[in-house]
């Protein structure tokens, strides 16, 4: 089996396998511990973990593809790269005549130096489980890493079907481990906890980035203060903090969440109206917010009386130009008055108000003000 292990072995220790091995893929969970775990990657980038991946070849065989873990030991052993650098076949034994059974198939080293079993090397094993009514997988061996676990009905064998493969009998049990400070991609150990706060971990259930904040792992958009994508935070962890709920975005105000709504952002302006032939612009004042305005012109008379007649029938009379950006969407129909006629005037979409009307027999008279308001969309 082209199984190879580095620094075990306590000769003969070859250059390829010093290559193979030297994986520089730790992550730690202690001072002098690493995770066991197998390295994540495939040739085509699209599956988080394809090493020591395993899949039925045969009525009671399975294949187990070629990759690279790392096997912890207890601290004083240390860690253990390996690496499988060819496909490997492992064959299971039949089915009980009466009851299912869960084997376990694990990468196990052997290190004499440690165990006193006169072998020092890496194999890859089927530990075999008990067969009962409701079996489980057995124990993994010491210094090993669950790889796979297998569920042999009972009766299975060659004659028989074999192993269900493509039907549930097989649960991966695979974990991932990385470099110390790279992002883990979760794989099987979303729960593990982390070895120190600012670790990194890309949750693929949850589909988010996590960071350990030393007693949990925390949503990194919470983290940050950004927005906490919906679902994952229940109750705020800060005044201010941001969720999105459903597509409704939320703000914690310390006590509970509550519908954002954003500040008005609100204009107002005093300036730029410019008078036509015939008045004056006493005051100009303009607020506009969210696409609305509202608008307070007075003017005065300037020019020669205008007299309306018994109808209020006027000439259309140009009061003055309203400046750029305050001007309606559309021809508005307004109100004006002077304290003691008034009438109709309107606002076009070129920014001139006219008096179209005024008080039955009325004056319009020099020195008198003329108020003119209105409230329109921009």
């Amino acid at each position: 089996m082209a199984l190879r292990s580095g620094w075990l072995s306590p000769t003969g220790q070859t250059r390829v396998t010093t290559r193979l091995t030297a994986l520089g893929a730790t992550t730690p969970v202690g001072p002098l511990a690493s995770r066991s775990g197998v390295l994540p990657g495939t040739a085509d980038g699209k599956f988080r973990v394809g090493g020591l991946w395993l899949s039925g070849s045969g009525p009671m065989s399975a294949t187990v593809y070629a990759g690279r873990a790392i096997v912890q030991g207890p601290n004083a052993q240390g860690a253990y790269p390996v690496t499988l650098d060819a496909d490997t076949v492992l064959t299971f034994g039949d089915g009980d005549p009466l009851n299912p059974r869960v084997d376990l198939v694990v990468l196990r080293v052997y290190d004499d130096e440690f165990d006193s079993l006169t072998r020092s090397e890496a194999a890859l094993e089927i530990v075999r489980g008990q067969p009962k009514a409701q079996p489980s997988a057995p124990d993994a061996p010491p210094l090993s890493l669950p790889l796979f676990s297998v569920r042999v009905q009972a009766g299975a064998s060659a004659g028989t079907g074999g192993i269900a493969w493509t039907t549930g009998a097989v649960t991966d049990l695979r974990t991932t481990l990385v470099g110390v400070g790279g992002i883990l991609p979760v794989y099987n150990n979303a729960g593990v906890p982390g070895s120190y706060p600012g670790q990194y971990q890309d949750n693929d259930n949850a589909h988010f980035l996590q960071r350990w904040d030393g007693n949990g792992w925390v949503a990194y958009p919470k983290e940050l203060g950004g927005i906490a994508p919906s679902g994952t935070v229940s109750t705020g962890s800060y005044t201010g903090q941001f969720r999105d709920n459903q597509g409704t975005l939320q703000r914690w105000n310390g006590t509970s969440w509550v519908n954002y709504q954003p500040p008005v952002e609100v204009e107002t302006t005093t300036g730029g109206a410019t008078a036509l032939a015939g008045w004056t612009v006493v005051s100009f004042s303009a607020r506009r917010s969210r696409g609305l305005a509202t608008v307070l012109l007075t003017v005065t008379r300037s020019g020669a009386d205008i007299t309306a007649s018994a109808t209020g029938h006027i000439n259309d009379e140009a009061l003055c130009t309203l400046p750029a950006g305050w001007r309606p969407a559309i021809d508005y129909e307004a109100s004006a008055c002077d304290g003691i006629g008034n009438g109709g005037a309107n606002f076009w979409t070129n920014g001139q108000v006219n008096l179209r009307t005024w008080s039955s027999n009325g004056s319009l008279v020099a020195g008198r003000h003329v108020r003119v308001s209105a409230t329109y969309v921009l």
